[in-house]
């Protein structure tokens, strides 16, 4: 039937914010203090507010928190929209160093005014460049009660679309002076395209320490490692256990839910959840947290869960007592009496009164545990449950377990009961299918997981199996060709470069690399013909890749450190360098080093290619004795001009006969023209000229002249691939396009 085109507003259809069953739900399980039920459904009818996280690591994120205060909120000060006085921003109470903020700017208010169109375009540009990103404030509690530091080895299970695992990242690099933490993330998802959601979000960090996985969460293999000469299980310190829910906690944001939610949802998610959870216990290494959370508020997929896992850990497992580690944010306490209710309203407080034909929708996972001791001594109250109308955010739910010995079924003797051991604990779980009742896909049925057996068993099994497998070294293939038709797109393999690769020496020599340089961690994504790219991971990811091709799949890791220059063989190297990880490579670099001052990064990041005289004496002194190829141009704050730039900036660029350019994507250079007080105005696509107020104020053109190198085929532009990746825009890097004459 044609909707009713009175019916819509604004271009969506007026939903109406009621539901009687989810009233009745909630009331009934009394998870909002006495009094207060009004305030609560009234603050899920309102809109959420947006709430922004500045990203990124320390250094340039305090550039931007200054750049945030001192200029684009002081502007909204006394701001009047329709003759509404605009409220400025707030820093959210509980989040640490004032680095997330939430606002009431709606987006249809953010387009209206002119000054508020330039805080707009900034949030937008900021957002593409990675160093801010739009994330729910709740959402942002997980990670920082997983208390990370960066030696740990940390598991995302269920990580799209990967806000929360960006967190992560940022955490393992606290000390910007380290290239190569020693810890790593895993970021895990089952599906597939949202693993390259996942891939875009983490890029933007370029970190030689985060993996991407597609795995089922409940079935995720267990890694090995190479721990001097002998292979082991990979135990996580961290894990991070954000599991698929039914969500009625983001209502204010999914206006769906209000028209969508009834209790099937959770009864369907809770045995999933269990199972993804229980996954993770047995992979968390003994003294490390899991921190379990939810967009829900429903104690079926959350104070259930907990309970069932602890009581299923015999001791192994213990609620973590967290309550003053993000002092200023307001929770309720966990609840230890809850009742379950079928989608017609039926409620049963105990799995005896369950008659037989429900049993495959409930079950007794779901109730909470009897004995009233047992139920105490687990601390249900130390979970957290926030609502949305205490600090007007999102509903969530977070526990923190800490774990002090192994799972009972990992302690079993090894080849004892290994089988039965498995087959048991797989019918005491929940046999719901996987969210939202989609029908299992058979890639994710996997051969029986080694639940039951003891840990050396494991050990010795993969063992042979490497032994039997001829692989080449070095190699981290696809998993074999039998389970690569069940999977989505084949991933190139992951090559390391070997010891003695000719390719190696002329690169060391041209930069003058460090002995230091951990050249072992250099890998390509292909086994023949020319390597392009040279991509480097963490010594520590490469243990990881190398031991665990056959049972791994792999979506991407390692950031791109060297590309082949198109031209490239009459040059001294035949690489040059990659924005994309220069700050990881840069403390290697010894030679093709040029210092420049805040007016040369001005005028290197504005103009496409200008000449030496343009640019300071200090830097042309610098390059003139440098030979053609790729250069380094560092940024070096001065702590006497506070009005500089303070953290340091480091830019890929090239010398060429009489003109330096750099190579750095666009909305990495408006970044930087942003942070150094340039406002960008526009660009001339032709001269591939970025235009600053600065810039704009000086009236005299830029001039035409073309160095005469870049009529002679010299890198002008990245590789062609690179110019057409999304973040390079052909204004700035024109490839192909010839320049003026």
């Amino acid at each position: 039937a044609p909707k009713n085109p009175s019916g819509w507003e604004g271009g969506y259809p007026e939903i109406v914010k009621e539901n009687k069953l989810f009233e009745h739900y909630y009331q009934e399980l009394k998870i909002v203090p006495e009094g207060e039920w009004g305030q609560f459904m009234d603050a899920l009818r309102e809109p959420l507010p947006a709430t922004l996280r500045i990203t990124g690591y320390k250094s340039h994120a305090k550039e931007i928190l200054h750049c945030l205060k001192n200029k684009y909120f002081k502007e909204l000060e006394d701001l009047e929209v329709d003759g509404q006085k605009v409220e400025v921003p707030q820093p959210l109470s509980w989040y640490p160093e004032e680095l997330a903020w939430h606002t009431n700017l709606s987006r249809k208010i953010l387009r209206k005014s002119p000054q508020l169109e330039k805080f707009h375009q900034f949030l937008v540009s900021e957002t593409e460049s990675g160093n801010i990103s739009r994330q729910e404030a709740v959402s942002m509690i997980p990670p920082l009660l997983l208390s990370v530091r960066p030696h740990h080895k940390i598991l995302d299970m269920c990580a799209a679309p990967g806000s929360k695992t960006t967190q992560l990242i940022e955490m393992l690099h606290a000390d910007m002076n380290v290239p190569f933490p020693e810890g790593f993330v895993i970021a895990n998802d089952v599906d597939n395209k949202r693993c390259y959601l996942l891939v875009h979000q983490a890029k933007r960090l370029s970190s030689p320490c985060i993996m991407v996985v597609n795995h089922d969460a409940s079935s995720i293999p267990r890694l090995q490692i190479d721990v001097d000469g002998r292979k082991e299980i990979l135990f996580y310190d961290r894990i991070l256990c954000d599991v698929p829910c039914s969500g009625d906690g983001t209502m204010r944001k999914n206006i769906d839910v209000w028209k969508k939610w009834t209790t099937l949802n959770s009864l369907q998610l809770h045995g999933l959840q269990l199972r993804i959870a229980t996954r993770g216990a047995e992979q968390l290494a003994e003294g490390g947290r899991m921190v379990y959370s939810t967009c829900s508020l429903n104690p079926i997929e959350d104070e259930a869960v907990i309970a069932s896992l602890l009581e299923k850990s015999e001791g192994a497992l213990e609620l973590a007592d967290v309550s003053d580690e993000l002092p200023g944010l307001k929770w309720m306490p966990g609840i230890t009496q809850w009742k379950v209710m079928t989608k017609d309203g039926q409620w049963f407080t105990d799995w005896d009164t369950v008659p037989h034909s429900r049993h495959t929708q409930i079950r007794p996972t779901m109730f909470p545990p009897k004995d009233p001791e047992k139920l105490q001594a687990m601390h249900l109250e130390r979970c957290l449950r926030i609502l949305p109308h205490h600090q007007n955010t999102g509903g969530f739910f977070v526990a923190v377990l800490v774990k002090k010995s192994s799972m009972p079924w990992n302690k079993r003797q090894p080849k004892l009961q290994g089988k039965s051991a498995e087959t048991r604990e797989s019918t005491q779980l929940s046999p719901a299918g996987p969210a939202e009742g989609k029908p299992a896909d058979p890639s994710k049925l996997e051969s029986p997981s080694f639940t039951g057996t003891g840990d050396t068993e494991i050990a010795h099994a993969a063992e042979d199996l490497e032994n039997n497998g001829n692989k080449k070294d070095g190699v981290c293939g696809p998993p074999p060709s039998k389970k690569m038709k069940l999977f989505g797109f084949k991933e190139d393999p992951f090559v390391f470069i070997p010891e003695d690769d000719p390719l190696f020496p002329p690169i060391e020599k041209f930069y003058a690399l460090a002995p230091s340089f951990p050249r072992m961690n250099l890998l390509t994504r292909t086994t023949e013909g020319k390597k392009r790219q040279l991509y480097m991971v963490s010594k520590e990811l490469r243990n990881v890749l190398l031991n665990n091709s056959e049972k791994m799949k792999v979506i991407n890791t390692g950031i791109k450190v060297w590309c082949r220059n198109n031209s490239g063989e009459e040059f001294d190297c035949a690489f040059r360098l990659a924005q994309e990880g220069i700050y990881t490579l840069y403390p290697f670099i010894n030679s093709r080093i040029i210092t420049v001052s805040m007016e040369d990064v001005k005028i290197l990041l504005t103009q496409e290619n200008p000449f030496f005289r343009k640019l300071s004496s200090e830097t042309y002194s610098q390059a003139k004795d440098l030979a053609k190829g790729s250069v380094v141009l560092k940024y070096e704050p001065d702590s006497a001009n506070p009005d500089a730039l303070q953290c340091p900036i480091v830019l890929c660029g090239w010398r060429g006969k009489a003109s330096i350019r750099t190579f750095v994507p666009k909305n990495e250079r408006l970044h930087y023209l942003r942070m150094m007080g340039l406002e960008v105005l526009g660009e001339k696509k032709k001269e591939g000229v970025i235009l600053t107020n600065e810039s704009a104020a000086s009236t005299g053109q830029p001039e035409n002249e073309v160095p005469e190198e870049q009529r002679a085929g010299e890198p002008n532009s990245p590789d062609a691939e690179e110019a057409n990746s999304p973040d390079v825009t052909a204004a700035c890097d024109p490839a192909g396009v010839q320049p003026p004459r």
